[in-house]
């Protein structure tokens, strides 16, 4: 296959939800209609043993959520498909902002009893920045909730989407008949049995035909009519490139769980979906078909497999091929590096690639080269915007719980920090090491795989901090900058990239401090450079 070929049939996208939407259980529907695997698992049930494929660190299975973003990949009617599932705990917002970077489209699942929830909201907004173009799916049909006009009256109003319609229920909870397929023209019924991999669809090309009222009843059937009249009457016509800029975003609806309104949601997917998109670096505006290859570390993941201590960075492919044993340059460090096993993801299998494209994700084995943001190239310098890191909203001292093992535990911490889990912040005075997170969740992961993954333990103790302002660099001569250092020097820090940052204690202070010292700027965002 040609170079544009192998562009054109990839589709990246990433599926964002508010957590218990179903996120987790849509990505393993997606991939058993791939044939990527052969029986799908869900997160909370007892009665499947098998784990949800996405799910592979042990404290995700323990509690049912997943932490890390996943990467899977699989094949369906010969376009390629990479799906980077997030965690929708908001304790892990960082780590779903940084996925967004490296996507070309998203899939926003909503609950149909809940509807639109905060954390979807927030991520719904990271992409509405960004216009990167949604698709939304309405799970859990087949349980009691919300009238679907309504549903889509508030995608509309709380996450100021334009909706339009591609199929639409009949019933819902007890009564739920089936899904009409409006962008096919087609009904699909709903038996209940979720033992069926896949379910039949029956062509309807005219909803006034008398076979409808024998398949489903004659009022569901009259309901039917005048709810696709209204929608038809209410909605605009789906048009490809204001989905496509962001301005309009299909709505499907179905039950992930029964593996119902799935097949219709990939099927319109493929056929409507971005294929791998021009990206910005701060020098130019890439193309994917360009022929030298770039891309860019978005994650970092430490031992995916405990027994080999090894790191994996993440790297989305935004022009060219990548090639194994091939010398790209790390622009950062300017140093031209050579993989030998770079990784794909095939569903639940890592596989070492000889060529990748545009659009896909490969996984290189890290000694602790990369960080979250950096650019790889066949020689030009360019570099990608990286995610600035947000001030955290929770500090802790971390100190060591074994003196014996105080060399594993900064190995520890300096790994995880460099995986962007949360911020390590290092007290001027005295060196002490403080954490910073976006929730508290994220002190027990840290916790729990310093001890299961580095043979650490470590305590906390609290730190009343109300936010981490980053100090501008100024000129060391400047009075007021060197009054500024000896008066707050308790509360002085260094970031992981050694950049200087005021940890206010209250919003009082940092105002007081502002108001002090007016040649200082305070930033409440790590500006990358």
């Amino acid at each position: 296959m040609s170079f544009i070929t192998e562009i054109n049939r990839r589709r990246t996208f990433g599926i964002i939800a508010h957590p218990d939407a179903g996120k987790t259980t849509l990505t393993e529907k997606l991939l058993l209609f791939g044939g990527a695997i052969q029986e799908a698992g869900a997160v909370k049930s007892n009665k499947i043993k098998k784990g949800a494929t996405s799910d592979f660190m042990e404290i995700e299975r323990q509690r049912g959520i997943s932490v890390a973003t996943s990467v899977l990949a699989f094949e369906y009617e010969g376009t390629k498909i990479n799906i980077l599932d997030t965690p929708g705990h908001k304790d892990f917002a960082e780590d779903t902002y940084r996925t967004l970077t490296a996507v070309d489209s998203v899939i926003v699942v909503v609950d149909v009893a809940k509807g639109v929830e905060e954390q979807t909201e927030k991520l719904v907004e990271v992409c509405r920045m960004r216009n990167i173009p949604m698709i939304v799916f309405i799970n859990k049909m087949d349980r009691e909730g919300k009238d679907a006009f309504d549903l889509l009256d508030e995608i509309e109003q709380k996450l100021g989407l334009s909706v339009v319609p591609m199929s639409f229920p009949i019933g819902m909870g007890y009564d739920f008949k089936g899904i009409y397929n409006l962008w096919e023209k087609n009904i699909n019924l709903f038996s209940g049995n979720s033992r069926k991999n896949i379910e039949e669809t029956i062509e309807i090309s005219d909803l006034q035909s008398p076979e409808i009222d024998k398949l489903i009843g004659e009022k569901p059937a009259r309901t039917l009519r005048e709810e696709v009249e209204l929608v038809e009457g209410i909605y605009p016509t789906f048009d490809r490139d204001q989905y496509l800029n962001g301005h309009q975003q299909p709505v499907f609806f179905g039950s992930a769980l029964n593996n119902f309104g799935v097949r219709e949601l990939l099927d319109c997917f493929i056929d409507i979906a971005p294929k791998p998109r021009a990206k910005q670096s701060e020098e130019r505006l890439v193309q994917p078909d360009e022929k030298d290859f770039t891309g860019f570390v978005f994650k970092i993941h430490a031992n995916m497999d405990p027994n080999h201590r090894d790191r994996l960075a993440f790297v989305k492919i935004v022009s060219g091929t990548f090639e194994r044993n091939k010398p790209y340059l790390h622009v950062r460090n300017k140093k031209k590096m050579k993989f030998s096993s770079p990784n794909a993801f095939f569903a639940e299998k890592k596989e070492i690639v000889d060529i990748s494209y545009p659009g896909d994700i490969v996984g290189l084995h890290d000694t602790g080269n990369f960080k979250i943001g950096d650019t790889l190239t066949e020689g030009e310098n360019i570099s990608y915007k990286g995610i600035p890191s947000f001030s955290p909203e929770h500090f802790r001292y971390i100190n060591n719980a074994d003196p014996l093992k105080s060399k594993q535990l900064f190995k520890g911490i300096d790994q995880l920090m460099d995986e962007g889990v949360a911020q390590l912040f290092t007290l001027e005075l005295n060196g002490r090491k403080v954490i910073g997170t976006v929730g508290a969740l994220q002190y027990e992961v840290i916790q729990y795989r310093l001890e299961h993954e580095y043979g650490a333990k470590c305590t906390y103790e609290n730190l009343n901090v109300y936010k981490a302002c980053w100090v501008e660099p100024t000129d060391a001569k400047n009075e007021e900058y060197k009054e500024f250092l000896r008066v707050k020097q308790r509360y002085l820090a260094k970031d992981k990239e050694d950049q200087l940052v005021f940890l206010a204690d209250s919003q009082f202070s940092l105002q007081m401090t502002q108001q002090k010292y007016p040649s200082i700027k305070f930033h409440f965002v790590s500006e990358f450079k």
